[in-house]
């Protein structure tokens, strides 16, 4: 007699499907996000390859200290989150996730930070394509950070609250994906736009 592949496989239990679409769409959500980076980052390297220097002359360059702490602090949150996310059983779980969500909101100060010194150095969006390319892009990854990092102080609320456990974690994990996500894109914005 033929065994059917339902026995064979197991269908998941209702709760996992859910969990594997969540996850699925996170993934199609991110790539999709991906993409218009992406897209972003090739008109950057359009703008430059179009020019002989760069900074174009009369322009100053980019700071690169403040981008680099910068970067240093979106990191260690995203380490943050992922330990937190590890240990969802124990109370250290919550600080975890808060000191992920305050060095989140650090970053977006110091993103701040950088935009006051840029646009008083005189690299104002309409001084061209050098500066109106850092402005956009930096721009569109704090929209992004900011979303991530009120969902963070959420979460860290949640989880203080008992909400999430190791197996009901699944806006942890996306999450999670999340933040790693834009701590990924500051990377490749760092290098590529404040390092060369």
């Amino acid at each position: 007699m033929a065994t059917a592949v339902t026995d064979i496989l197991p269908y998941p239990p209702p709760r996992q499907r859910e969990e594997n679409t969540a996850w699925l769409g996170m993934v199609i959500f991110l790539g999709s996000w991906a993409m218009l980076f992406a897209g972003l980052f090739f008109a950057y390297g359009a703008v430059r390859i179009g020019v002989h220097r760069w900074p174009p002359p009369g322009l100053p360059r980019l700071p690169r200290l403040l981008p680099a702490v910068n970067t240093a602090v979106i990191a260690l949150s995203s380490v943050a989150l992922q330990m937190g996310y590890a240990r969802l059983r124990e109370r250290s779980s919550a600080r975890l996730v808060a000191t992920a969500f305050a060095l989140g909101a650090i970053f977006l100060a110091l993103q701040g930070l950088l935009w006051v010194q840029v646009w008083k150095s005189g690299l104002v969006p309409q001084a061209g394509p050098y500066p109106s390319v850092f402005w956009g892009l930096t721009a569109f990854h704090a929209l992004h950070a900011f979303v991530g990092v009120v969902a963070l102080g959420v979460l860290a609320r949640r989880i203080a609250r008992g909400i999430y456990s190791p197996a009901r974690h699944l806006a942890v994990r996306l999450w999670a994906m999340y933040w790693h996500f834009v701590g990924v894109v500051w990377l490749v914005l760092f290098a590529t736009v404040f390092a060369f």
